[in-house]
């Protein structure tokens, strides 16, 4: 506390006024104090939100920048935050001023200020190396999806994203790269999809785990004995073509030994289902053929990627200002890319891509931070 005092003060000035304001000055270091006491509990809640907002905003948006990259051939790079540091302190100071008149109203007046500082550092990590790369590159397991399945998922969603080829149907396997120029072979597997909803829909699937000696099986039960959507099981028998006597039917990934009692199947990478997305980024009209691929069927004219099961259930659009309707959203190219807040089907698949890349990345060891900036 500090104290100035200009002047003489006159005889005027009683003792009990002075000893008022001095009591009330020496009162304010004891109220600065109860501030400070609540100062970190408040500061918590005011920053902890806010970090929390900003960095999942800006994880989506490298998200997003990254499928644009893939659509135009670009070359992808992830940064993972490692660390945020805050610093936050807070200052007080208390003063006594005096002003006096010759003649009456002499005024002593306490003075306080508080003054807050934030100060974040913030550390980046590139995911990059020979572990990230095996593991981007390497097919998802089969556990992983399972888990996804029980969890909540739609079997639809996770096997149409998932799933390059199921037993003789093809899900758009050239599409696990860069955009094809010829037409993705996907109807079929697109008709398994929809019959594979139907029947989880009305809970007519079934998937699980059972014990075979030293090994775990993943097993998908049908129920086929209701008549109402028996045209939907049909299709899975037919598409699968699967044993008519049999109403469960292991998962594996061996295309040695194809049987009619199981399903075997191939798994997308996390590159390939990245790269699978990207194809459903629609791009500026000048840049098609230019700048990104544009896919043609046999007959000519464009291939429409919003036929594909994934282009059903993933879109990212581009505008020339920056949308106002935008869940996330990136610039690049001079262009926005987003998705529609309103489009639930797209926000809902963006969000599985997040979890799956987190379950492959996270296998990885991260390298050693590359940047550390404090904030100013």
């Amino acid at each position: 506390m500090f104290a100035t005092l200009s002047g003489k003060l006159p005889a005027a000035m009683t003792t009990r006024k002075l000893l008022t304001h001095i009591l009330l000055v020496s009162a304010l270091p004891v109220v600065l104090s109860g501030c400070q006491s609540a100062f970190g509990p408040q500061a918590l809640a005011r920053t902890h939100p806010a970090y929390n907002e900003a960095i999942i905003a800006s994880i989506n948006e490298q998200m997003l920048q990254n499928l644009v990259r893939m659509r135009y051939r670009d070359v992808t790079f992830f940064l993972e935050i490692g660390s945020v540091t805050a610093s936050l302190s807070l200052g007080a100071n208390v003063g006594l001023n005096s002003d006096v008149n010759l003649g009456s109203g002499d005024t002593l007046s306490p003075g306080a200020g508080i003054a807050y500082t934030d100060k974040p550092t913030i550390s980046y990590t590139p995911l990059r190396g020979e572990d990230l790369l095996r593991s981007i590159l390497s097919p998802l397991q089969l556990e992983a999806i399972l888990v996804l399945t029980q969890s909540g998922w739609n079997i639809s969603r996770v096997f149409g994203l998932c799933f390059e080829r199921i037993n003789n149907l093809y899900n758009a396997p050239n599409a696990s790269g860069p955009t094809p120029a010829r037409e993705p072979d996907h109807e079929e597997f697109g008709e398994l999809m929809d019959a594979l909803q139907t029947l989880q829909k009305n809970q007519l699937i079934e998937i699980g785990t059972r014990q075979n000696g030293d090994d775990i099986d993943i097993v998908i039960k049908l129920i086929g004995d209701n008549d109402s959507y028996k045209n939907d099981i049909d299709k899975v028998y037919r598409l699968l073509e699967l044993d008519r006597g049999k109403d469960e039917f292991t998962l594996n990934t061996d295309f040695l030994e194809m049987k009619s009692t199981q399903w075997t199947v191939r798994t997308r990478s996390i590159s390939g289902l990245l790269y699978y997305l990207s194809h459903n980024i629609d791009a500026p009209s000048g840049h098609l053929d230019k700048l990104v691929t544009v896919t043609r069927p046999v007959d000519g004219g464009f291939f429409d990627w919003d036929d594909t099961p994934a282009g059903r259930l993933f879109k990212v659009r581009t505008s020339e200002e920056r949308p106002d309707n935008a869940y996330i959203a990136t610039r690049y190219r001079g262009h926005w890319f987003y998705i529609e807040d309103t489009d639930l089907e797209s926000k809902s698949t963006f969000t599985l891509l997040r979890q799956l890349f987190d379950l492959q990345a996270g296998q990885t060891n991260p390298q050693v931070p590359a940047l550390t900036i404090p904030v100013r």
